[in-house]
């Protein structure tokens, strides 16, 4: 026996009103509950639809479906980060180790060569906050205006709109930096020190550029590789 289309729709309402608003979880949650109501429909033909439903939640246990939302939640924030672990290997591999030895020198050649190194630094990592910030600004706004667009919301995309963890560790580098300001001329008085500070700079420009701009480029390729459903649904 299969479930009317008025029942799936009172299954989705049911997921909503507790508290699950992400459509592909919603859809997840909803194939598990109809099969085993359908299950029990075949075993239990005199219990009512309301009945069994009310019989599978209970076997969520007490906090209901928290606990497979944070599960969903951990295991696509693991597979963001993987895409931006995979984005940042590609800096390494040729021809793009090329670029990031040549970007490594130049940085290198410019603390060098300046008379006011500590403004430099400072300004290199102003611009790239200042950078991260407008990206989220202008994601933000996009966001809000997909919303009014459609109803559905994918927790993979907001996960992606909202940066995963790598956007914390972006500004370490400059936090750290910021607490030493007064010690940096010690820094820029040794080579190996200036080596050091430039791989900082380079791999901080590569993981702001990550974050904020090639992985919010391809989120909709994400998105169907994620949900193959979500293409026909945001047509």
């Amino acid at each position: 026996m299969q479930l009317t289309q008025s029942q799936i729709d009172q299954l989705y309402n049911f997921t909503q009103q507790h508290y699950v608003e992400y459509y592909d979880l919603q859809t997840e949650l909803v194939d598990h509950l109809a099969n085993a109501i359908e299950a029990k429909m075949q075993e239990l033909p005199s219990r009512t639809f309301d009945e069994n439903l009310q019989t599978e939640f209970k076997k969520f246990g007490v906090f209901g479906f928290m606990e497979i939302i944070e599960k969903r939640k951990a295991a696509l924030h693991k597979k963001y980060n993987g895409l931006v672990w995979q984005h940042f290997k590609d800096f390494f591999s040729f021809p793009k180790l090329l670029l990031t030895v040549l970007l490594t020198l130049a940085v290198f050649t410019l603390f060098k060569i300046t008379n006011h190194k500590e403004i430099v630094l400072f300004g290199i990592f102003v611009a790239l906050f200042g950078f991260s910030i407008y990206k989220m600004i202008q994601s933000r706004r996009q966001q809000q205006q997909n919303s009014k667009q459609s109803s559905k919301k994918w927790l993979f995309e907001e996960i992606i709109n909202q940066y995963g963890n790598f956007s914390v560790i972006v500004f370490v580098p400059f936090n750290l930096i910021t607490q030493v300001y007064t010690n940096v001329q010690n820094i820029f008085a040794n080579d190996f020190y200036i080596w050091g500070l430039s791989i900082i700079v380079v791999l901080s420009s590569f993981f702001v550029f990550i974050i904020f701009k090639i992985i919010p480029s391809k989120t909709e390729a994400y998105l169907i590789a994620t949900y193959p459903e979500y293409k026909l649904l945001s047509v």
